[in-house]
């Protein structure tokens, strides 16, 4: 795929309801992930992987975390003269107020679409974590001659999100006929990862004729209103890493499945890139214990550590047991403690002989600064 053809823009706070304890402080796209990385590096190292050199993220709320993390985009390769990454501001055209709505967004910011050289825009929300070759999807979009193609999965129905499309019924070329909003099943449906290919013109003609209309429902308005009137053709992702956060659950859920080593196999078979925070290795203590687990650098490890995501900085005390839980950037579990099943978020201090337990289909949740 020729970057020169391709703009990314990536919308960092949607769905942040699906996080609420999680995303108090910071936008989707800053919710760190897997030891090291945040939800943003997913869609950005895929675009870049992909040839993209031109990416806006869409800001609304929260967004400090966010600018300190990407920076001018160097880690990506997108710190440059020509193209690179682009802050896009939370204001409306011509208002002081932040976006409400998808179609706000892209209009709010259309003057960086029209300014920008690109034929086509992907566009693509930070809750769903993929592996994806992007050079494919433009591949099958081309030969189609589809108007519009989205990027779906075959899995259970987003149960906390909202205006998740799902397809219905698609032709044997691929175009869909028939499409539903927010299903209510619990079977498996083909639903829509939110990542969608088309022409720049094309995009900037749908987005300005919804807003004259006061229109606010992206998937509604524009995606459905034209399934007749615009070829709309689905590429399936199925056979990638996949994983829709949707909730606490499903961020705990995606994240321990990664602690087996063939579904990091599958996530990770193309590079994912983060901004590094140069620590010293890891300490462990002469009677600590790890098992199948993932650990950052700068930890100091003296207890006992089973089936846990552990990012930099994290201090574990002696005569501690930590199972199943994800400790963020710079936790404290202070001497003779017991933690089970928990999300403990950057800074987090448990003190000596507390004892937490959730479990896992109901993980606990700790606030950022949160102290115990």
């Amino acid at each position: 795929m020729n970057g020169k053809k391709v703009l990314g823009i990536v919308f960092a706070n949607v769905h942040e309801e699906a996080l609420d304890s999680l995303t108090a402080m910071r936008t989707m796209g800053s919710v760190p992930f897997c030891s090291r990385y945040r939800l943003i590096d997913f869609p950005l190292s895929n675009m870049v992987d992909s040839g993209i050199s031109k990416i806006g993220v869409v800001t609304n709320s929260n967004f400090q975390s966010l600018m300190d993390h990407v920076g001018t985009g160097k880690p990506w390769d997108l710190s440059r003269k020509a193209d690179g990454l682009y802050l896009l501001p939370p204001f409306s055209v011509g208002s002081a107020s932040m976006w409400g709505n998808r179609i706000d967004a892209l209009y709010g910011n259309i003057n960086f679409l029209r300014q920008s050289n690109q034929n086509y825009v992907l566009m693509s929300d930070c809750n769903h974590i993929l592996s994806v070759d992007y050079e494919k999807m433009f591949d099958a979009h081309e030969k189609s001659g589809a108007d519009i193609t989205i990027l779906g999965v075959k899995s259970k129905m987003p149960s906390n999100i909202g205006s998740v499309l799902c397809f219905d019924e698609i032709d044997e070329n691929g175009r869909i006929t028939e499409m539903s909003l927010d299903k209510n099943t619990q079977d498996e449906v083909f639903y829509s990862c939110n990542i969608m290919l088309m022409k720049k013109y094309l995009l900037e003609t749908l987005i300005t004729s919804a807003h004259s209309k006061n229109e606010i429902s992206y998937q509604r308005n524009i995606i459905m209103a034209n399934v007749k009137n615009l070829k709309i053709h689905a590429f399936d992702a199925t056979d990638c890493f996949a994983g829709t956060i949707d909730s606490i659950q499903s961020y705990y859920n995606i994240s321990m499945s990664l602690l087996k080593k063939e579904n990091r196999a599958k996530l990770f078979s193309s590079p994912i890139s983060t901004k590094e925070r140069d620590d010293m290795p890891t300490i462990y203590g002469p009677d600590s214990s790890l098992k199948n687990s993932l650990v950052a650098d700068g930890c100091i490890i003296e207890g006992t550590v089973e089936n846990c995501i552990i990012f930099k900085g994290v201090k574990i005390g002696k005569n501690t047991v930590v199972k199943d839980s994800i400790l963020m950037q710079d936790t404290v579990i202070a001497e003779n403690s017991k933690i089970n099943c928990l999300i403990a978020d950057k800074n987090v201090n448990i003190k000596n002989g507390v004892e937490l337990s959730g479990a896992a289909t109901f993980p606990v949740c700790l606030t950022k600064n949160t102290r115990v």
